[in-house]
């Protein structure tokens, strides 16, 4: 017999309308440094600048908010990018237009567009050269099998393109097609050498092309083998020849253009002079090694501004360093770094009316940041950047949210980052990237985002607009004795040192101790306290200080085995505190130590000022601890007899041999009866009949009550039941319905719940401190949930369904008080369900199972505000959850009815999902990369995009672009943000195959631009596994815009050609 369970009739239509109003899925902005970059480019006239990535991104930055996004179709390499110089020799115009090229030896004309006052970056052509070209050549066709190398010729809209084989073809910039009649191939410059220099050897491919600077229809070529060619385009006809005869590297001219410079792999450079009025020249004017007499690494690229220029490294002992070396007269200076360089440029004069390149800064993108070095003042100090700084310095362990920072102390953390890094009085400059302007308001709020990091730093962001800047370094490293405290060999050079290196950038992957990671982060924002937790179950008491002291810090331990026998801690040592009174810099001040025993790694921290007190957990129990007393209040294990694993530590990879032969003996006995099940079940064809029918037969318009899928009981004895997961701290009803007091409520990975009535003395009034008396906590309920799955979060709703207030909020009527005249609930989330239980009785009031009815598990869970865009006094109070699908869920408050859902990451991003932070106003970060936080946005009023324009002007009667732009329907991006694919047209045209092709496909983005979106959440945290690397390099989401805009191209290019090498500053 079959049963039907029916609930109302479908979906009310007001119901859904308020839905649309106060729910939307956008993914908005990518805070960090983009991963894996491979090429830089430069607008001087603009000032702006874009970073291509081996993931095929384009990112191009000006001011602070401003910032634009596109993507390739291929995931291939970006090796190249150029703008299309604006400024001619009859006019100045400002473009926005970017060239790249890819290593698959494709090119791609992006745009920077305006619609609505606002610019967005689009792809308007791309062209795949192809692999043999039809010239008539003496000894047959070039073939165009590499492309090494791309020129903007300055004399109009043509590209050179250097290739493998020797040969530069020429390409109509605003087609995106090949001029067949200009072609150079390397027999062609053969006939104008001497005899003595061919001598049967080919010229190899073409390192170099530069644009004359004195003679728009003149090129200068640079080949592999060291011969150096300026080609007359006009006349055909080689104007001078430089015989070289060491492989070159990079070729850059003078100013002037009566002097050129080359680099070569032997780490030398050889200046030549173009003037001669004789040809060949045999020999340069200059030649010479810095860094010689032995052979040096190859110098991959120079500029030459006034008198500057880059170098190499000594080959033999310095091969492991990554180096610009700065010569101005008689000083050089070597930048040492971090990471591996990728390309460099200088901000400096362009006007041609300037005698001087007067150089200002030197922007260099190294593998892991970007370095920007003031060049006017003395010491060439390193400009502060307002965005793109590396979050993973040193790797990512742990983040947490605070908004709605109080003004008071968001300017003590900035003048506490101020004194950190204090910049010379006479340093006037300013971050040199200022193109565009955001046209984004003010944020009415600010963020503070918060990175734990390997290294036992924590890093202090400002995450209230597009820009993510940092502010303050707290490290904790400094009161502990770590195993590896030596002096930097690399560091501190002598006087006498050569060469002499200075170390610069703030990349450091190492740490000193991984004992010293932070696991957890919790900061009150109303009291300047926090609490940062470790990997040793170290548990620092910080308060924030405006002044340097020097005081000792107050050790306490707590024992969470209480004694218990049988257990035998493996793993590492307790972290070896330093004694006696130390000096602290301002800000955040250590207080308090506690040491949790074993020392384990933290997995749960909550704090409340109010009372004092601080909760810890580690995978054998919790504890609280009175830190304004500085004693214990509770430690409680958690331990199951049978959780041997959790007294390995993590960082030891040993494992139970016996218990990995119980497991896999379960797992054969369970196959083997599921398999018998099966083969009793023969009719299961009519059971599918009847199902069928039993559809036909169910009323269409009435929703059924979704199928649940059966979950078995998790084992008591499963592997580290006894980890704390979540701690809380309430003030609510524990004892009797007639009296409210402080609680503490914690939650196992066994699906245990332990709540504690406290005893807190109450503070008299007008006085901040509690009196000194002995807090005590007394265990009130104990709640195991049935399938035993682990507590994910607690939180306790009071009469109306709403959280209760963080501490000092309501007490200084910064929010609403609680109801605490109507009954309280507790919300349990565990990984497989959600379930409100009624206070004080702790009766089951209503429950949702996700894994029974959706099939996936719990990752993250947030009490999160949602406003209405239509009612600015509507908001509603929800549950967001995510899980290990990648998918976000929004249930209703207390009632737990499913609201909306969205896929917001991959399943297979792991890490992702791990690092996932959500906040109470509808907001979100998760990590795409170890350097990059993508921020979402679950809520349809708190968007704020990144509104930005460029003063941009077009050569005045220039055609029209031969493409057209063809709207399609709005659809829904990876990213979830609707948008229109604007189809580039081919110059028949037809629409362009490659774009057409994907705009019929759902898997839409092509080029897109992240809008960002402001958080106002009050704190939420996240922590990050640290045993295993986990990059997440195939995860791009990137939003499709959509413009439909007036495209016009005409290209005119002067003298600022690169080639393999980018700019110098």
């Amino acid at each position: 017999m079959m049963k039907f369970r029916f609930r109302r009739q479908g979906a009310d239509p007001q119901r859904e309308k308020l839905k649309q109003e106060l729910f939307a899925f956008n993914k908005t902005v990518e805070h960090g440094f983009p991963n894996q970059p491979s090429a830089l480019a430069f607008d001087p006239e603009l000032r702006i600048m874009a970073i291509g990535t081996r993931s095929g991104a384009i990112k191009i930055y000006g001011a602070p908010g401003v910032e634009f996004t596109g993507l390739h179709q291929d995931m291939a390499t970006v090796t190249q990018m150029h703008f299309l110089p604006g400024q001619s020799w009859f006019l100045l115009t400002h473009q926005g237009r970017l060239l790249t090229l890819l290593d698959d030896s494709s090119l791609h004309l992006w745009e920077i567009v305006h619609q609505n006052g606002c610019a967005h970056l689009e792809e308007a052509l791309s062209f795949q050269l192809p692999s043999r070209l039809g010239f008539d050549g003496a000894s047959g066709p070039p073939t165009l099998s590499h492309v090494t190398v791309v020129l903007l010729v300055s004399a109009g809209n043509m590209a050179a393109l250097g290739t493998e084989g020797g040969s530069v073809f020429f390409l109509d910039v605003s087609t995106l097609m090949l001029i067949e009649d200009q072609t150079l191939g390397p027999d062609e410059v053969l006939r104008s050498l001497p005899d003595d220099y061919r001598c049967g050897k080919a010229l190899g491919p073409v390192e170099s092309l530069q644009g004359h600077l004195r003679d728009p229809t003149k090129i200068l070529i640079g080949y592999s083998r060291g011969l150096l060619v300026i080609w007359n385009q006009a006349a055909q006809c080689a104007d001078c020849i430089f015989l070289g005869n060491q492989q070159l590297e990079s070729l850059c001219w003078e100013r002037s253009g009566s002097t050129l410079v080359s680099s070569h792999s032997d780490g030398s450079y050889a200046v030549w002079s173009a003037d001669t009025g004789t040809s060949p020249v045999m020999q340069p004017t200059v030649a010479t090694m810095p860094y010689g007499p032995f052979p040096c690494k190859a110098i991959n690229k120079i500029l030459w501004r006034s008198c500057e220029s880059g170098g190499g490294m000594p080959r033999a002992s310095y091969g492991d360093r990554h180096c610009v070396s700065v010569l101005r007269a008689e000083t050089l200076v070597t930048l040492d770094f971090t990471s591996r360089i990728i390309d460099f440029f200088t901000v400096h004069s362009t006007r041609p009316e300037d005698e001087f390149d007067e150089p200002q800064a030197l922007a260099v993108l190294l593998e892991e940041e970007l370095v920007v070095l003031d060049l006017q003042v003395p010491g060439w100090p390193v400009v502060p950047a307002p965005y793109l700084a590396p979050l993973h310095s040193s790797a990512i362990t742990c983040s947490a949210h605070v908004a709605n920072v109080p003004a008071k102390l968001w300017a003590r953390i900035v003048s506490a980052g101020e004194q950190q890094s204090p910049q010379p009085d006479s340093s006037a400059l300013s971050w040199p990237i200022t193109g565009g302007r955001s046209l984004a308001q003010e944020p009415s709020q600010r963020g503070l985002l918060l990175t734990g990091h390997e290294d036992g730093t924590v890093r202090f962001w400002d995450a209230s607009g597009v820009a993510l800047q940092p502010l303050y370094k707290l490290s904790t490293a400094g009161l502990f004795q770590t195993d590896c405290e030596h002096a930097d060999s690399l560091a501190q050079a002598t006087e006498d040192d050569w060469p002499p290196f200075r170390k610069v950038g703030c990349f450091d992957p190492y740490s000193d101790d991984p004992r010293l990671g932070v696991q957890k982060v919790a900061l009150c924002k109303y009291t300047a306290q926090m609490v940062v937790a470790g990997t040793a179950g170290q548990v620092l008491v910080l308060e924030l200080s405006d002044v340097p002291l020097e005081q000792a810090v107050s050790v306490a331990s707590v024992d969470l085995l209480q004694d218990r026998e049988g257990f035998t801690w493996k793993g590492h040592e307790r972290l070896s505190p330093r004694t006696g009174p130390l000096p602290w810099p301002a800000g955040f001040q250590p207080r308090v130590l506690v040491q949790c025993l074993p020392p384990a790694a933290v997995t749960a921290v909550t704090l409340h000022t109010e009372w004092s007190l601080v909760a810890f957990g580690t995978s054998h129990g919790f504890g609280l601890f009175d830190y304004q007393r500085k004693s214990p209040v509770l430690a409680r294990c958690t331990l199951h007899p049978n959780d041997s694993l959790a007294m390995e530590g993590p960082l030891s990879r040993v494992k139970s041999l016996k218990k990995s032969l119980r497991q896999s003996f379960r797992r054969i006995r369970k196959s083997r009866v599921s398999g018998k099940k099966r083969a009793a079940n023969a009719n299961s064809k009519l059971q599918e009949a009847n199902a069928q029918l039993a559809e036909q037969a169910c009323p269409h318009d009435v929703e059924m009550t979704p199928v649940q899928r059966r979950i078995e009981p998790r084992s008591a004895d499963d592997c580290l039941s006894g980890v704390v997961r979540c701690l809380y701290f309430a003030d609510t009803f524990l004892r009797d319905a007639a009296h409210h007091g402080p609680t503490m409520w914690a939650g196992t990975n066994s699906g245990s719940v332990f709540a504690y009535a406290l005893e807190v003395p109450v503070a008299v009034a007008g006085s901040e401190k509690r009196p000194e008396r002995v807090v005590e906590a007394v265990l009130g309920k104990e709640v195991q949930l049935m399938h035993r799955a682990p507590v994910v979060a607690i939180a306790v709703l009071d009469g109306r369904g709403r959280p209760l207030p963080e501490p000092y909020e309501a007490s200084q009527d910064l929010a609403q008080a609680p109801d605490m005249q109507g009954g309280h609930a507790v919300l349990i989330a565990s990984e497989e369900q959600f379930k409100v239980f009624t206070l004080p009785k702790v009766s089951a009031k209503t429950k949702f199972k996700l894994t029974a009815h959706e099939g996936c598990r719990v990752r993250k869970v947030a009490l999160a505000t949602f406003a209405s865009v239509a009612c600015e006094d509507y908001a509603e109070t929800c549950l967001a959850c995510l899980t290990n699908l990648g998918d976000v869920h929004i249930f209703s408050v207390p009632g737990l009815r499913p609201q909306v859902h969205y896929s917001c990451i991959r399943k297979e991003d792991i890490s992702g999902i791990a690092s996932c932070v959500f906040t109470r106003h509808g907001q979100g970060f998760y990590l795409i990369s170890p350097s990059e936080f993508e921020r979402f946005s679950l809520s349809a009023r708190n968007i704020t995009e990144p509104l930005c324009s460029l003063d941009l002007s077009w050569p005045h009667g220039a055609a029209c672009a031969s493409y057209s732009f063809q709207e399609l329907p709005k659809l829904s991006q990876a990213n979830g943000t609707p948008g229109i694919i604007l189809a580039p047209q081919s110059r028949d045209g037809s629409p362009n195959p490659v774009h057409s092709q994907r705009a019929d496909t759902p898997e839409l983005p092509e080029a897109v631009l992240s809008p960002m979106s402001i958080d106002s959440a009050t704190s939420a945290d996240t922590t990050l596994d640290t045993i295993g690397d986990i990059t997440v390099e195939d995860v791009k989401d990137f939003l499709g815009t959509s413009e439909e805009s007036e495209k016009n191209l005409r290209n005119l290019v002067e003298d600022e050609a690169r080639a393999c090498a980018i700019l110098i500053k």
